[in-house]
């Protein structure tokens, strides 16, 4: 297939220090949509034969630099190939226009992070998995219920992106009169939008606190702002996604044969996580003894993006 000619930072950018156990090099590989997606692999050293791998992504608003690319190269350390993909739209990836998602697409770059590594020679494919943070925990699930190549799933911190665009934060806006008013005002925006000719953007983490903040305000804004998380290309360290971007999410719920998913799926999340519930409902409507909830004692949501001492990687790995 042939692929976009994407410009790719070649000096470390990361936002966390380089291994000196793994080989770090920037991939590309091509989606079913004709995008193509940027991405890190990393290979621990001194290592012979087909290596088990797994395919990383998130947060949602995040880049390959950040939280999956801490991810991928602990877990290659543990001895995985790993990769770290930026989603369509999104950081080094390709995709037109900037800083969209797509239930469909963003479950597809799954899927081709999937053919990219059964198709590599130092990978078994009959040993891959994938890993999603946050809102790409929601399409890592997604892909593993639609993709039996997929042999392990874990989600982190998981949100299902299309259930809090429809039903609003603990499901509070969850009644057809609260859907009709936000769509009036993406509609809206929409219309201005071709007015002005150019896509208005916002969801980026706040700047600055002030007192009467929802806690996982803080938990992001003292995660990206003040801890190991901003990056140029990250849309939640600037100024979001389009705003009207995801509309689609409200109306293409994902995960809905979850409960068909023959493969292994381990979902960690933290104690005192806002979104606890998220991975708790996803959880319950899995079925088979290869499946596992793991609360991390008195973990909030971005303790699992960053912090190595609290992430279950030991878990991850034997999982």
């Amino acid at each position: 297939m042939k692929c976009e000619k994407l410009v790719l930072c070649e000096e470390w950018d990361k936002v966390f220090p380089k291994s000196d156990k793994v080989h770090h090099e920037k991939v590309t590989f091509v989606n079913r949509y004709g995008i193509t997606l940027a991405a890190d692999l990393y290979k621990p050293l001194d290592v012979e034969g087909k290596l088990p791998a797994i395919a990383c992504c998130g947060p949602f608003g995040a880049v390959k630099e950040q939280v999956s690319g801490l991810y991928a190269q602990t877990l290659a350390e543990m001895g995985f190939l790993t990769i770290a993909f930026d989603p369509s739209f999104t950081g080094e990836s390709g995709g037109q226009p900037r800083f969209m998602a797509s239930p469909d697409i963003n479950t597809e770059d799954f899927q081709a992070a999937v053919d990219f590594l059964a198709t590599n020679d130092d990978v078994d494919a009959e040993r891959i998995g994938i890993c999603g943070v946050c809102g790409w925990g929601g399409m890592a699930l997604n892909a593993a219920s639609i993709d039996t190549r997929i042999k392990a799933t874990v989600t982190s911190t998981m949100y299902n992106m299309t259930r809090i665009n429809a039903k609003g934060y603990y499901d509070a806006d969850d009644n057809a009169d609260a859907r009709y008013e936000m769509k009036v005002a993406l509609n809206n925006q929409r219309t201005e939008d071709y007015k002005n000719g150019e896509y208005a953007r916002a969801g980026g983490v706040i700047k600055e606190l002030t007192d009467d903040l929802p806690q996982f305000v803080v938990d992001y804004h003292n995660f990206y702002i003040k801890e190991l998380g901003y990056h140029p290309r990250s849309p939640g360290s600037n100024d979001g996604w389009n705003v009207t971007g995801c509309m689609s999410f409200i109306s293409q719920p994902i995960i809905a044969y979850s409960d068909e998913i023959r493969s292994a799926v381990l979902m960690i999340h933290g104690e005192n996580a806002h979104s606890r519930y998220f991975t708790e409902d996803e959880f319950k409507k899995l079925t088979g003894d290869n499946k596992e909830l793991v609360i991390v004692p008195d973990a909030v949501h971005t303790d699992l993006y960053y912090k190595t001492d609290v992430i279950p990687f030991d878990k991850i790995a034997e999982f």
